[in-house]
């Protein structure tokens, strides 16, 4: 079933959207149990600055004793080995539970290149890399995830997020949305649906060169947007060209630097609620989720069949 959610503030800096989409998201914890994940954009770090997200475990293995926890804090130590040997400076470093980090590096590199190098250290997974983009994601509800991470403090301009039902992929972190589109480093997306031909359109980006970490279909929206802009595309034509690409049951949001879009297939069998105002987007697959961020009453509304939306803050 799955829960997804975003909000975009327009000509507004510095909002509270952390503590916005902790509560849209556990308003809809009923729709997906298993994990929670949030993409939160901030105004945008300086020249060559980015932040990097990552895990070098499952929550699940520290569970299996003394020797997982060594070997989780040798992968942090080779992880931040790669990221000054990549020619990257770590200028700030933060680790909110044992097996995530969060580092602020300064990189003038290839992007590319620094993922790949990263993700070749066993048991590493790179969350995300952008200059806008942080990717939280982990089991638990929006509550339990956005007290862990320091969320409610986070300031920004839009975030996108996802409450999960496992129905074809296991219970894990890696499996969870939302997914970054590698190698871009402000783009990301949540889904809430099935694909039904994942593996082959999956199987046709490999071989252009495009890595998945996940077997989560949902993971395909966002290798295909990211292609799609590599080749040219704006986010709009992108989205509008993967109506057509995806087959299945689907509505996805989308973020990046600075727009957010979302898009239903022609069926519209997935749910989504809308509010729009001249200062503030809101999302969500139920109308309780939009209303947590307001003290009254709003009028929402539902897109159509085939529709895709896309607003720039």
């Amino acid at each position: 079933m799955c829960g997804i959610a975003g909000l975009i503030h327009k000509n507004k800096k510095g909002a509270d959207v952390g503590s916005q989409m902790s509560s849209m998201l556990q308003a809809l914890k009923h729709r997906g149990p298993d994990s929670t994940g949030f993409a939160v954009y901030s105004d945008g770090q300086k020249d060559n600055h980015y932040v990097v997200r990552l895990k070098v475990a499952e929550q699940a293995d520290l569970e299996k004793g003394f020797d997982i926890h060594q070997i989780v804090k040798d992968r942090t130590e080779a992880a931040k080995g790669r990221l000054e040997q990549s020619g990257a400076k770590i200028v700030a470093e933060e680790n909110p539970t044992e097996y995530a980090g969060r580092y602020t590096i300064n990189y003038d590199g290839d992007m590319k290149v620094l993922a790949d190098y990263l993700e070749d250290l066993e048991g590493v997974e790179v969350l995300s890399i952008g200059r806008s983009l942080e990717l939280i994601k982990d089991l638990g509800d929006a509550e339990v995830v956005s007290e862990t991470y320091g969320l409610k403090s986070f300031k920004g301009t839009h975030a996108i997020g996802h409450t999960r039902m496992a129905t074809e992929s296991d219970v894990d972190i890696r499996s969870a949305h939302p997914y970054w589109a590698y190698p871009f480093s402000d783009i990301s997306v949540v889904h809430n649906g099935q694909l039904t031909n994942y593996w082959t359109n999956r199987r046709d980006l490999e071989r252009r060169g495009h890595r998945f970490s996940s077997n989560c279909d949902s993971e395909l929206i966002a290798v295909y947007l990211a292609d799609r802009i590599e080749k040219g595309d704006d986010l709009e034509s992108a989205m509008k060209s993967s109506v057509e690409y995806l087959d299945g049951v689907f509505t996805y949001i989308v973020a990046t630097k600075d727009m957010l879009g979302m898009a239903k297939d022609t069926m519209a069998a997935k749910p989504m609620v809308l509010f729009e105002s001249d200062d503030l987007i809101a999302m969500a697959s139920e109308e309780i989720s939009i209303r947590q961020i307001f003290d009254h009453d709003v009028d929402t509304f539902d897109p159509y069949d085939g529709e895709v939306k896309v607003w720039k803050n």
